[in-house]
């Protein structure tokens, strides 16, 4: 097993300010050569009266700095398995950053006119040709800019449904089970809806009987991702869709799990009617601070009229925006939406094609139902929920009897998993899952990289039933030691200074 130890003291980096030396540099900008006129147009106030306060460094110095920072976070790029379950984290291809780095992309302006920005309106026409063609919907928009953003978006289009027919105020409530994602009951209340959770079954699929109990003329429509977080297919979905559609509600699908069903079934062949698709996830592209989101929404033909516009059209060979939409819910995003995410995915899917993408969920599944039969016998954990069942993308395992037994707890694990090199795993997600330990491998993962995060798990286990007290000592080897988790997180303590933090820990 490859180990990665860093000791503290390794990586304690100075600010760049901090590494100045006066009159050292790395670049000579060249004389600006502006006249005594021109300088006379800058506002007094904003004139600078002396020289802005650069850090002066030599480029082998900033070079160094910079790339030193970079080694201290820690991505799909750079370290063994990013296991964060529920929430797809793939690698990005380096061929999506040089095509989104173009700069017919990049110098070009939201304001042009569409004549002018023939290509990038071709490729996001295209590009949601392939997402309606990936979810079995009828037409969308990509506008949304994440993934929660493209829930509400979802939710006020069928706000706008029922509103059409004179219904609104009497369909006041949203469903969701009770392993949904947080975004789906937060998203269903940002649209003024009453949330109404439904429990699992024993095999954490929803339970019919108590779906049947809640669902009416108050009923707006139902939020669930299939597989759900627990990384369990619904076989009861075309049920599920009847109960719900036979009430007048609609079906909203929850696209963060897509990637476990890519090219072998669709949300719109399942009874969805609307659906979001975190392109930053699931199409590859970066996530989080790598870079902004993008949730298109797609949908069935009876909620088409009420997307947001404009719409890109294509008439004799060329692409033009219409807003030419009446029951519109109005534009969710400026311009277009974040074009630069789009392209990356865009990339990825031409990239992959149809048997790329059906194999990228192949592999996805494999790996989950890999670690989980690896790991549901470990001493310790368990996998609740029919536990016979095949996995999906993510496999959440239970480290509740470990932490009856040891007091090593799923944080505990977690913290482990960063001292050898490894990102944790997502954690007491979701609710239903005691102390749960929830990992999604992606398809790029290698079989070696899956064993050696089942390796580490295995022996953290072993060694929190062996010395609970160093098990509990984790993290030793991060940039930061272990933190009084309530003072870090809290708003009078918590600074982004790493002096700061390696002051609290020492505390």
């Amino acid at each position: 097993m490859t180990v990665r130890k860093f000791r503290q003291a390794d990586w304690g980096e100075p600010l760049v300010f901090e590494l100045s030396h006066k009159g050292r540099y790395g670049f000579h900008p060249p004389e600006a050569g502006v006249g005594d006129e021109f300088k006379k147009l800058v506002p007094k106030g904003l004139a600078r009266e002396e020289p802005a306060g650069l850090p002066e460094v030599s480029e082998m110095e900033v070079l160094r700095h910079y790339i030193h920072l970079s080694q201290m976070n820690y991505g799909v790029n750079s370290g063994l398995i990013y296991p964060l379950g529920s929430c797809t984290m793939k690698y990005n291809p380096i061929i999506n950053e040089v095509l989104a780095g173009h700069p017919s992309l990049t110098e070009a302006h939201p304001d042009q006119d569409p004549s002018t920005v023939q290509g990038v309106l071709e490729f996001l026409y295209k590009l949601k040709q392939g997402y309606l063609s990936v979810t079995g919907m009828d037409d969308a928009t990509l506008q949304p800019a994440a993934g929660a953003h493209g829930e509400w978006t979802g939710i006020m289009l069928i706000r706008a449904y029922h509103t059409d027919r004179g219904e609104a105020a009497q369909r006041t409530e949203i469903i969701v089970p009770d392993s949904a994602h947080g975004t789906n009951p937060a998203s269903a209340a940002m649209a003024g809806y009453k949330i109404v959770e439904v429990p699992s079954a024993p095999e954490g699929t929803v339970n019919l009987e108590a779906l049947k109990a809640v669902v009416g003329p108050q009923t707006a429509g139902l939020m669930l991702t299939n597989p759900n977080t627990l990384g369990i297919f619904d076989h009861q979905i075309a049920e599920i869709a009847a109960i719900v559609h036979t009430a007048g509600g609609l079906m909203y699908y929850d696209g963060a799990n897509l990637n476990a069903i890519m090219g072998k079934c669709r949300p719109g062949d399942m009874g969805f009617d609307v659906v979001h698709v975190n392109l930053h996830k699931t199409f590859s592209t970066p996530h989080g601070g790598g870079g902004p989101g993008s949730g298109p929404v797609g949908c069935k033909a009876i909620l088409a009229k009420y997307l947001p516009v404009p719409d890109i059209t294509y008439k004799d060979g060329k692409y033009a925006l219409s807003y030419d939409k009446p029951k519109s819910i109005g534009k969710v995003h400026g311009y277009y939406g974040n074009v630069n995410v789009m392209l990356k995915a865009y990339t990825y899917m031409l990239t992959m094609g149809p048997k790329g993408l059906r194999e990228a969920s192949e592999f996805s599944v494999l790996g989950a139902n890999y670690i989980s039969k690896k790991l549901m016998n470990t001493k310790g954990l368990s996998l609740p929920f029919a536990p016979e069942k095949p996995r999906m993308h993510e496999s959440v395992l239970s480290a509740e009897r470990l932490s009856i037994d040891t007091g090593v707890r799923a944080l505990n694990v977690a913290k482990n998993l960063l001292d050898s090199g490894m990102h944790a795993s997502t954690i007491y997600f979701p609710l239903i899952v005691h102390e749960g330990l929830m990992v999604e491998p992606t398809e790029t993962e290698p079989l070696e990289a899956l064993d050696d995060f089942i390796e580490v798990v295995k022996k953290t286990c072993e060694l929190a039933y062996s010395n609970p007290a160093e098990a509990l000592k984790a993290p030793v080897n991060t940039v930061v030691g272990k933190l009084d988790e309530a003072k870090a997180a809290h708003p009078k303590t918590i600074c982004l200074s790493w002096k700061k933090l390696c002051q609290l820990t020492a505390e």
